[in-house]
């Protein structure tokens, strides 16, 4: 019995990952769909599309999904026209946020984005009210525990700075210099985690226990939205 019940355990948690991994698939695919609708389809001529590749293989989608995102953004009969929505608000406690979302109904998004935040003690503001807390960045997570490689690697490519993280080390860089960077790393044979351009706080915020269960109540409800892209954040986790 103990056996069967720690099975379907590992089949719940894989059956939850699958599905997390699934979705961001599912977004990061939108992103070059995106790009293509808007600039084309070569990567040579479109650094958006280049940029999303890059994160897309950083995040192991396979090749023939990339192609397949390609092809469809070339398309014109779907009939959808997405547009871009930064939403800006306070979680609780005063926790900065940011959630990048890309929509073919702004109203139906907008509506479960500010859901989201009010059932959880967060306010959604007005474009603008956080988003001067934040700077543009690319992050690369490198795993792998060989400093001295991973330094010389990232700054020859571009990097602004290394830093301890996890595993392994956290890779900062300029959003032009993300696709460089990433490619050195992996020419490299580094073994690479998520990456990503991301909104990174100038300051971090800090809440008690009861106010960060709250925030990541609605963390998880915000990712859970498939309009949203991305969201970012300053909370400082104890």
């Amino acid at each position: 019995m103990a056996g069967h019940s720690h099975s379907a355990n590992i089949a719940v948690r894989k059956n939850a990952q699958d599905k997390a991994r699934g979705k961001r698939f599912t977004k990061l695919m939108r992103e070059i769909y995106v790009a293509v609708k808007l600039k084309g389809p070569d990567p040579e001529s479109n650094p958006r599309l280049r940029a999303a590749m890059a994160k897309a293989r950083a995040n192991s989608v396979p090749k023939d999904n990339i192609q397949r995102a390609i092809k469809k953004g070339t398309g014109t009969t779907d009939g959808k026209t997405y547009e871009e929505l930064t939403m800006e608000g306070y979680g609780p406690g005063g926790v900065a946020v940011m959630a990048r979302c890309l929509t073919d109904n702004r109203n139906r998004t907008a509506g479960e984005v500010r859901y989201a935040f009010s059932k959880h003690g967060g306010n959604l503001g007005t474009m603008g009210c956080v988003g001067y807390m934040f700077q543009q960045k690319g992050v690369i997570e490198v795993l792998s525990d060989d400093e001295d490689t991973v330094m010389m690697v990232a700054l020859d490519a571009g990097a602004e700075d290394v830093e301890e993280f996890g595993e392994g080390f956290r890779v900062l860089c300029e959003p032009h210099t993300f696709e460089s960077c990433l490619n050195a790393l992996t020419e490299n044979h580094l073994k690479l985690g998520i990456s990503d351009i991301k909104m990174i706080p100038d300051t971090m915020a800090q809440i008690t226990p009861e106010e960060q269960i709250k925030f990541d109540k609605m963390l998880e409800q915000l990712e859970d939205c498939d309009d949203v892209q991305q969201v970012d954040h300053n909370l400082e986790r104890q």
